[in-house]
């Protein structure tokens, strides 16, 4: 994972963000894979992943992996 930024990058927010500037933003990577970055810190640093990471992180997250009301109490 490279944390270096690319302001050429075409960044996106997602559609059900209600507050775009407070949102994470990504962006396709040429050759696969894809970059991520804090919506209100454009500027800072850039999370890039590869194919199978970006991957495997979609399939977590359509899984719910990351979803707090499935984390365990206590």
């Amino acid at each position: 994972m490279d944390t270096t930024c690319n302001d050429d990058l075409p960044w996106r927010k997602p559609s059900s963000c209600p507050n775009a500037a407070s949102c994470v933003e990504f962006a396709e990577l040429p050759g696969g894979g894809a970059a991520m970055r804090d919506g209100k810190n454009p500027g800072g640093a850039v999370l890039r992943f590869d194919a199978d990471e970006w991957a495997a992180f979609l399939r977590a997250a359509k899984d719910g992996e990351f979803d707090p009301s499935s984390e365990p109490e206590g």
